[in-house]
């Protein structure tokens, strides 16, 4: 057991496969008519990452920078922040991706984009989602690879680019707060916006 918790790679497979065997022993099947379902998982599952990611970034590593002795920072720069806004980026888009295919899939993709009931709460969800997915991309990311000096700058472009790329952090942090109640609503809560024509 160790030589599978001791490697993230063997570890995550290993959930996979207990995962398969969970399905199977209780009488799942895997014919296309799941695909929905499973696509609807995938994108809880990078979804969370991804804003566990994002909060993780605003609750706890920019709080504590100040904290850290400047001895130390290097280590947070240059080792653990870009391993963590390298699966940040990812998550952001894999959760976009998985999420356009479930509304594909469920055929109320047209509907909730141009926000037409009953779609418009995760319509709305899902357009806040996209603004915030730009923003790691295309403000937080190179933003963040001046500030931890990914990309060769100045002193001043980098102090720049740190606090450019910290309020977009946490403007999607605001985001994700509305995003998040929007998706659960519409998919778990009859009631919610259905007054709303």
């Amino acid at each position: 057991m160790a030589s599978i918790l001791t490697s993230l790679g063997r570890t995550v497979l290993a959930g996979f496969v207990l995962l398969i065997l969970i399905i199977l022993a209780l009488g799942g099947n895997f014919s296309a008519s799941e695909l929905p379902f499973v696509f609807r998982w995938l994108h809880v599952m990078f979804g969370v990452m991804w804003i566990g990611l994002l909060w993780y970034f605003n609750f706890v590593q920019i709080p504590s920078m100040p904290k850290i002795p400047d001895e130390q920072k290097p280590a947070i720069g240059k080792v653990i922040a870009p391993a963590a806004l390298f699966w940040f980026r990812w998550a952001a888009l894999l959760t976009v991706l998985t999420g356009l295919i479930v509304a594909t899939l469920n055929g109320y993709a047209h509907q909730a984009f141009t926000l037409q009931a009953p779609f418009r709460a995760i319509g709305l969800g899902m357009w806040i989602a996209l603004v915030m997915a730009f923003n790691v991309w295309f403000i937080i990311w190179p933003n963040q690879k001046r500030a931890l000096g990914i990309v060769a700058v100045d002193a001043d472009v980098k102090a720049k680019s740190a606090r450019v790329a910290m309020l977009t952090s946490r403007l999607n942090t605001l985001l994700s707060i509305p995003m998040l109640f929007l998706m659960v609503a519409q998919s778990h809560n009859a009631t919610w916006f259905v007054v709303v024509v």
